[in-house]
């Protein structure tokens, strides 16, 4: 991925937290016909490998658990707040016209070799951590022993693990660094003006960047 300087974000802790709060990942891998997408729900586990491990799953009728070789390389692509900037929110427009528009975003690229892990109990803890992670702070949480257990254990025969130790984190943050401190400012009352879940999260980071630059 190109990063220009300005856009780097190498905190492996922010990296870590924006992989958590968008776990859908666009998983790339080689294929025995070419590169292979797919779109997983990963659970990233912190406690193994310098960089952490994602776990996730896909389903057995996928073939891309079969082509996956020892030393196969993957890319897991997790995409953050984005949003596209006017320039209309710029003073800079007003004040001398040279602006054009530009899109905001934050993403983190893990990277690794994939395995295949066709284990029952492996299967049924995955499933655990995914959906107790996701079930956090809901009243009641669903818990795989909700279901009947015959039930679980026919979804688990569906299913293949997917498991790839990060061995690469790099990240992108493109939160208007390269704009004047006016127009920077301007993009932040737009957004904020604009609202929509995405819109405050890029006005955050924005404006987060700002203070980083002003603390020097």
């Amino acid at each position: 991925m190109y990063i220009p300087r300005k856009h780097r974000l190498e905190d492996r802790e922010a990296l870590h937290a924006l992989i958590e709060a968008h776990p859908l990942g666009a998983w790339v891998c080689q294929g025995g016909a070419g590169l292979v997408a797919n779109h997983l729900p990963f659970f990233l586990d912190r406690s193994r490998g310098p960089l952490g491990t994602l776990v996730g799953h896909v389903a057995r009728g996928n073939p891309v658990w079969r082509e996956l070789g020892t030393a196969t390389p993957s890319v897991v692509m997790f995409q953050g707040p984005q949003a596209y900037i006017t320039p209309g929110w710029y003073p800079g427009k007003v004040a001398h016209g040279k602006v054009v528009p530009t899109w905001n975003y934050a993403v983190a690229h893990a990277h690794g070799v994939a395995r295949a892990i066709d284990d029952r109990d492996w299967l049924l803890a995955m499933l655990s951590r995914l959906t107790d992670a996701h079930e956090a702070g809901r009243v009641p949480p669903w818990r795989a022993a909700d279901a009947p257990a015959d039930f679980i254990a026919g979804y688990l025969r569906a299913i293949v693990g997917i498991e790839i130790p990060i061995d690469r984190l790099e990240g992108k943050l493109k939160a208007s660094q390269d704009e004047a401190p006016c127009d920077r400012q301007g993009t932040v009352a737009g957004l904020r003006a604009q609202g929509g879940e995405q819109a405050l999260a890029m006005a955050a980071l924005v404006g987060k960047a700002i203070a980083e630059d002003e603390a020097g």
